[in-house]
């Protein structure tokens, strides 16, 4: 059984960046395609980016797109998200997913594995 633990969240101000990572155990992440979703107060969770297995393909929604940028280093079995220019509509808990079959997915109920979450809070 895979764990999936983020870290990195905080508060921050419009304009400034954070670094979130999300580590895992009880499994390779290597084997699996990596997203990030994020879920604000009474809304619906959504995808936020995604990476294949070596590194080579990264997908993110249009409201991150030229922000944020998601890493991985299979070999510390880790996945980042680098986020810059946040705005205060960045504002939500991001969760670190992990599909085991297929490729990336935009879609929540498509995923195997999620962590708890690390809350992003950007004022403005």
């Amino acid at each position: 059984q895979v764990q999936l633990a983020e870290s990195g969240g905080g508060l921050v101000q419009a304009g400034g960046s954070l670094r979130l990572s999300c580590a895992a155990s009880g499994g390779t992440l290597s084997s699996y395609y990596m997203h990030w979703f994020r879920q604000a107060p009474g809304k619906e969770r959504e995808f936020v980016a995604a990476i294949s297995w070596g590194g080579s393909r990264t997908y993110y929604s249009d409201s991150v797109k030229g922000r944020f940028t998601i890493s991985r280093d299979n070999a510390k079995n880790t996945v980042a998200l680098q986020m810059s220019n946040l705005k205060p509509e960045d504002t939500a808990v991001y969760l670190c997913a992990a599909r085991v079959t297929g490729t990336y997915s935009t879609w929540k109920g498509a995923m195997d594995y999620w962590g708890k979450g690390t809350l992003v809070t950007v004022s403005s």
